[in-house]
Formats: C-alpha cells, sequence, structure tokens
C-alpha cells in the first residue's frame, strides 16, 4: 500500500522546489517487488505531481531530501551535486569517545561484490571519498560521540563506511556495525539534518535545518 502525501509538510516548499524530511525505514524511491512500492518518492508526487527525485537518502537514514517541480529543475539541481555546490550535513551518534574535535576520513570506496549490497574502503580501486566531520558531544559514561558529518563526495553508504573503517561505526547500523553496536539503538542513528546551496531559479541562498530525531 502506498500512503498519501497529505501528512506531509515541507521543510522548504516554493514554486520549483520542495525539501522534504525522509522517515527512517522508508525507501526514498521504489524497489525491486510489489512489497517494496510505498516510498517517499511516491508520497511527494500523490501530493506534488510533478515532483522529481534529486537525490536519496539510505532506507535506514532519516532527514532531508530535496525534489524539484518540473525536469528542468532536475537537472539543475543535479549539476548542483555534480560540482559540490550543495553543502550536506548529517548528524550520528557513534560508538566510543573520539578524541579529537574534528578532522576528516579520506578513503576512497568500492562495492563489496561477494557480499553486495555492501561497500568497503578500497585503496587501490575505490572511487575517492572525502568526509569531514566534527565533535558535538560526547557520553562519557554510554562511551559515544554525537557527530557533524560533512561529506564532500557522495558515493553510496559513504558516511557508515567510513565511520566503520576508523572504529567509530554508527549506532543501529545493521549493515556495517558488529552485533553490539547495532544493539544499541532501535534505528540508524544517522540523520540528513541540513542542506544549503544557491537556488537555481531565484539566486537567493537556500538553508534548510531538521533537527535530528534522536
Amino acid at each position: 500500500m502506498i500512503h498519501t502525501g497529505d501528512a506531509i509538510e515541507p521543510r522548504h516548499a516554493d514554486a520549483h522546489l520542495l525539501v522534504v524530511d525522509k522517515p527512517a525505514g522508508l525507501l526514498a524511491v521504489p524497489g525491486r517487488g510489489a512489497d517494496k512500492q510505498d516510498c517517499l518518492a511516491l508520497r511527494v508526487q500523490a501530493r506534488w505531481p510533478g515532483a522529481r527525485v534529486v537525490h536519496r537518502l539510505d532506507q535506514a537514514t532519516s532527514g532531508l531530501m530535496l525534489f524539484a517541480l518540473g525536469a528542468d529543475l532536475q537537472r539543475r539541481l543535479g549539476r548542483l551535486f555534480e560540482q559540490r555546490q550543495v553543502d550536506k550535513r548529517y548528524v550520528a551518534v557513534v560508538a566510543g569517545c573520539v578524541a579529537d574535535d574534528r578532522g576528516r576520513i579520506e578513503l576512497p570506496i568500492a562495492a563489496d561484490w561477494p557480499n553486495r549490497p555492501l561497500r568497503r574502503t578500497d585503496a587501490e580501486g575505490g572511487q575517492p571519498a572525502l568526509t569531514r566531520w566534527r565533535v558535538l558531544s560526547r557520553d562519557l559514561a554510554r562511551h559515544r560521540s554525537r557527530l557533524e558529518l560533512h561529506p564532500e563526495t557522495g558515493r553510496t553508504h559513504q558516511l557508515r563506511v567510513h565511520l566503520q573503517a576508523v572504529g567509530h561505526p554508527i549506532l543501529g547500523d545493521a549493515l556495517y556495525a558488529p552485533p553490539a553496536v547495532q544493539a544499541l539503538a532501535p534505528r540508524l542513528l544517522l540523520h540528513a539534518s541540513e542542506l544549503a546551496f544557491t537556488h537555481p531559479q531565484t539566486g537567493q541562498a537556500l538553508h534548510v535545518v531538521s533537527p535530528p530525531p534522536f
């Protein structure tokens, strides 16, 4: 069953584009099979028939997704992503108390073909991937940290793979965290919290914020 878009309240809406919160656990676009048709794209299109997906989030990730109202805006917004002119910020809660206050993870990422759909770091055959991060808070008692993440590239599962690779997997990550870390949260604690870019139609600076629900 596909739900209607009546309950969707955009974080931003104008005559050209929408920014909408995707709940954790909901697909961004339809998957394969009748049981994977309900998704944010179809819910949005039930209310805004001309809406087109510009970028995607993992099913387990919550937060901001951008939709264009028309094919021309979709192409123009897509180019902004390709040219890295969209500032994306995420919030995550990770295992362990991160030692430094800020830093960068620069590890190439490739498909892990024997274990699809997983990805892995691969210094030889991977695509370049860069994540900047800073610590928002540390919980010494529960041995975890809250981070702001700024991916400068957009590889599949980039944030999840990078944090696992440096020893701080995201809580609730069913794909990349060890079982004990998976069990620390009922969902993946990763949220797309900010999008900032120049509106391609109006030329105005647009900055949309979604507070994390965890």
